[in-house]
């Protein structure tokens, strides 16, 4: 069976500073419940999976025991690493980045100033997730979408920053206005944080 993962216990303090741009400590604390769900949930579902019977016959691409709780699976993990990236490179400084990650989007982009506008785009286009991320072969960047947790998964990418643009993350703070969430978010980017999941990509 797979190791469990960790639950997180309480949100980086550095995110608490995000309350200078509008996105509140309350949004925080609420949203911190729903990643410790996800995690739990991760920890629940490979428990279920490593005791379902394996037993092809009864496999089934309509519904079956595998496929529902696989499918389901890959909600819940997604969905830990998603909030794992997301308070992992929130709190920072934001504006221009330096270093490493500046170069990419320099090389991908042409500009910081694209890539904020495609970002923005991104994020309005976005049912849950705008993600930018490394692509290995290419060794350029770019942003992508996610309508879900699990949703529109490429393979061969690093994902190095990752803004969550479901409601709960921001509409206590800025009700339907998801903009004025997005140009609050790249206001406290850790470009620091980017900087050293591109080391570890």
């Amino acid at each position: 069976m797979l190791n469990k993962v960790q639950i997180p216990e309480m949100i980086p303090e550095k995110c608490y500073s995000t309350e200078e741009v509008g996105i509140s400590r309350i949004t925080h604390d609420e949203h911190l419940k729903l990643w410790q769900g996800y995690a739990k949930k991760t920890n629940e579902l490979r428990e279920l999976i490593s005791h379902l019977e394996k037993d092809p016959s009864k496999a089934n691409q309509i519904y079956s025991s595998i496929r529902a709780l696989k499918v389901d699976y890959t909600f819940a993990y997604q969905g830990l690493i998603n909030h794992n990236i997301y308070f992992d490179t929130i709190g920072g400084k934001g504006g221009k980045p330096t270093g490493k990650v500046a170069d990419l989007i320099n090389k991908s982009f042409g500009s910081y100033e694209n890539w904020v506008n495609d970002w923005k785009c991104t994020g309005m286009g976005g049912r849950g997730w705008a993600f930018l991320s490394y692509d290995h072969q290419t060794q350029t960047l770019f942003n992508y979408i996610g309508d879900a947790q699990n949703s529109f998964p490429i393979w061969n990418h690093t994902c190095i920053l990752a803004m969550d643009v479901y409601e709960h993350a921001y509409y206590y703070d800025f009700q339907t206005a998801r903009m004025k969430y997005i140009e609050s978010y790249l206001q406290v980017i850790d470009w620091d944080a980017v900087n050293k999941r591109i080391e570890n990509r």
